[in-house]
């Protein structure tokens, strides 16, 4: 059996992440989806919603399955018994980033492959902080997240204009 391994912040999940997730699972085993919970950046959602909005997401597919991690990612693929890591590919920009991820993943932990995805033409402009954006500013959108990923922009938003909460800061440098 060949399990891979999906990681990301998912930010929030959106239809790009859904998409090479899913072909993953025509390539491998199992999928394990895992969302990674410190990242160097802030976050609009803490990891245990993030992880309950990938949940939701995934919820009919047998394929795959949904866990928080942290630490170095080739060590959780150890720890889960993953030898390969999945990647999506959107621009020329991230391949630079993703080349350099995978020499470096493969220094530490040569038993495991990187493999990368071309993200389909129709999500190519989708990033988490591209529907983030949108969704600040109240713009539509459930053309590019699930529904209830879309309900927990506007509901997360709609806290932060009210003042009820603030974006989570999960960061190493805070």
């Amino acid at each position: 059996m060949v399990r891979a391994l999906f990681p990301a912040t998912f930010d929030p999940i959106h239809n790009g992440h859904i998409d090479i997730a899913l072909r993953a699972t025509k390539l491998f085993d199992e999928v394990l989806v895992a969302v990674y919970d410190r990242p160097l950046k802030n976050l609009l959602f803490p990891p245990a919603d993030r992880i309950s909005l990938v949940e939701e997401t995934f919820q009919n597919e047998p394929k795959v399955t949904v866990t928080g991690y942290s630490g170095l990612t080739v060590e959780f693929c150890r720890e889960v018994d993953a030898h390969v890591i999945v990647r999506g590919l959107r621009v020329f920009s991230d391949f630079e980033y993703e080349f350099r991820m995978a020499h470096a993943n493969h220094k530490l932990a040569p038993e495991i492959e990187t493999v990368a995805l071309i993200t389909a033409q129709e999500h190519s402009f989708l990033s988490s902080s591209t529907v983030r954006e949108i969704a600040s500013l109240d713009g539509d959108v459930s053309s590019m997240v699930p529904a209830h990923v879309a309900k927990a922009l506007k509901r997360r938003f709609s806290e932060l204009k009210d003042g009820k909460a603030q974006y989570a800061t999960n960061s190493l440098r805070d």
